[in-house]
């Protein structure tokens, strides 16, 4: 098989069905702008539509990214949050840098978002922890991240007595959950157009607020 002419055959947007962006009418906040595309995305159906990608590079500089859920945005600040003992957290404690991606392909949109990042706390970190449901505070209790795994059996163990745990001390937390807040400097909107082509949005902090503007796609 001719794998590249495999991939350019594969579909993406459907013109008649993506959303477009409104340029005109954009909020002055880019935050507004990110959560109401949020909110249509899961109005039309979108699995996790505030999932997004979040790509760190370590203090060498070597990149990586994952998917994960998006926590807040709030004050020019998009929050995520993970273990201190994680690779995206030891990623971020050498270089407090980071991107996010949101996605919603059924609707042709793209948001990205870049700054600066800070941890917001012990408070912030153990409230995030206990509003997650059992099963998802068992699992950030498991811990070794990214570490080797011998067997799928020796994580079924370490879960279940990570859930046992959770369900015995309800209102313990882990001092290595932690919220960081990605203080957003740049924040870009990218739209397919029913009509054809594409549209980009970019807004960008200054002291006095954002700026907005076309950039080319």
């Amino acid at each position: 098989m001719d794998l590249r002419a495999w991939l350019r055959t594969l579909p993406t947007f459907d013109r008649d069905q993506v959303a477009g962006l409104d340029v005109a009418a954009a909020p002055e906040d880019p935050a507004a702008l990110h959560l109401s595309w949020i909110e249509e995305a899961a109005a039309t159906g979108t699995p996790a539509p505030h999932a997004v990608v979040l790509a760190t590079a370590d203090g060498s500089g070597v990149v990586s990214a994952r998917t994960l859920i998006l926590k807040d945005i709030s004050d020019g600040d998009w929050v995520i949050a993970t273990s201190a003992e994680s690779p995206k957290a030891r990623d971020l404690a050498e270089n407090p840098r980071a991107a996010l991606t949101s996605f919603w392909c059924a609707l042709g949109r793209q948001v990205r978002v870049s700054g600066a990042v800070r941890d917001l706390g012990d408070e912030v970190g153990a409230a995030d922890y206990l509003a997650r449901p059992a099963g998802s505070r068992a699992a950030a209790r498991t811990g070794r991240q990214s570490e080797p795994l011998d067997s799928i059996e020796t994580y079924d163990r370490a879960y279940a007595e990570a859930l046992a745990a959770v369900q015995n001390h309800p209102d313990q937390v882990p001092g290595t959950w932690r919220c960081y807040a990605i203080e957003a400097r740049t924040v870009e909107f990218w739209a397919a157009r029913a009509e054809g082509g594409q549209v980009r949005l970019r807004y960008t902090r200054r002291e006095d607020g954002w700026e907005k503007g076309l950039v080319w796609p």
